[in-house]
């Protein structure tokens, strides 16, 4: 009713030189701009305002209902009746539009969990029956089978129940990232200790890697979530093992910050700084801005995988109030860098052994 109003008061200006016709052109268009955003009673409403207005002001004589012209009643009553299925119409059209709009959004979910189940069908899968092969291999009766066998199928057992839990954890982390659940806990960390328990869990699938560590022996303690981060860390370094060549090399490199105030820090510089980099062969320029996403998978990236790590990665980092980063190395692979700006405690005068 007040954009009706302020229109009509700008027209009642210029009276003298505008017919009552232009006058109801103007309000006609009014109505139907009010109705792409407004629900049906407010465009209803100003239908009913624009047409009293219109008579009232603008239809001779002035500042009555009374209407002397059978043209100017019949002017009346159609523009009266074009404004209300104008709005009507086009309050419709928009309820239309957004119903299509959510139809879309449930297809394209839809397709994202069913893409997902297949993948998760082929990642649990994989695991799952090299346990129960192994395991029926060893049970068996018939077959005869050395210790040396054996202990490689232990092995194998193993190497796939750590398969199967590092994608269970990742279901299960991306559950408490989208409901909100997630609170650090934040104490004193040693990443030299953390990164290289990391390593060790991950020794089978990085035996045909190159990894390098850079630590500073005077690396101080950071408070940070242990759990969280080591997640982060292993998130990072598993994809590393996963989407690089044999012999690819892998850089682990931890940075202090010694002269950052995490609290007072306009040029947001963080105390702790986690670089890990690969010299494979990098991610696409024009996917990089999407890797983060949930479920996102490049596109000429291998058979498997759920398109979780990467999303887990970037949600445990903010849920730390850090920061990630991901660039294409200029001598080829890439490099993520992990940022947090993280309490210190300075382990100077205590010694590593």
């Amino acid at each position: 009713m007040l954009s009706v109003g302020i229109v009509a008061s700008l027209c009642l200006l210029a009276r003298d030189f505008l017919d009552h016709k232009i006058v109801g052109y103007i309000l006609l268009v009014v109505v139907s701009l009010l109705a792409m955003s407004l629900d049906i009673i407010p465009v209803l409403l100003s239908a009913v305002f624009s047409a009293l207005i219109l008579n009232f002001f603008f239809i001779e004589p002035y500042y009555t209902f009374h209407i002397n012209s059978a043209d100017d009643s019949l002017l009346l009553f159609l523009f009266f009746m074009i404004t209300l299925v104008n709005g009507v119409l086009t309050h419709k059209i928009r309820k239309a539009e957004k119903r299509l709009q959510i139809k879309e959004v449930r297809v394209n979910t839809m397709k994202l969990y069913n893409a997902l189940l297949d993948s998760l069908s082929h990642e649990l899968r994989t695991p799952i029956s090299a346990i129960m092969g192994a395991i029926d291999t060893i049970q068996s009766k018939t077959v005869v089978i050395s210790d040396e066998n054996k202990e490689k199928l232990y092995l194998e057992i193993e190497k796939a129940s750590l398969r199967l839990n590092h994608q269970v954890e990742n279901l299960l982390n991306m559950s408490r990232l989208e409901s909100g659940v997630i609170q650090p806990k934040m104490d004193w960390c040693d990443l030299k200790e953390l990164i290289y328990n990391v390593l060790d869990h991950l020794k089978e699938d990085l035996q045909f890697h190159k990894v390098t560590v850079d630590i500073e022996d005077t690396l101080p303690l950071f408070k940070l979530d242990y759990g969280l981060t080591e997640q982060i860390i292993y998130n990072l370094i598993f994809n590393a093992s996963q989407y690089t060549p044999k012999g690819a090399k892998i850089e682990v490199k931890v940075e202090y910050n010694p002269d950052v105030d995490f609290e007072y820090n306009p040029d947001k510089l963080m105390p702790c700084v986690i670089t890990i980099a690969d010299d494979g062969i990098g991610f696409p320029e024009e996917e990089i801005e999407k890797v983060f996403d949930k479920f996102y998978r490049l596109h000429n990236a291998k058979t498997g995988g759920t398109g979780l790590g990467l999303s887990i990665v970037k949600g445990f980092v903010e849920a730390q109030n850090g920061h990630i980063t991901l660039e294409n190395r200029e001598e080829g692979g890439s490099v993520f860098v992990i940022a947090f700006p993280a309490l210190v405690m300075n382990t100077k005068e205590i010694s590593n052994e």
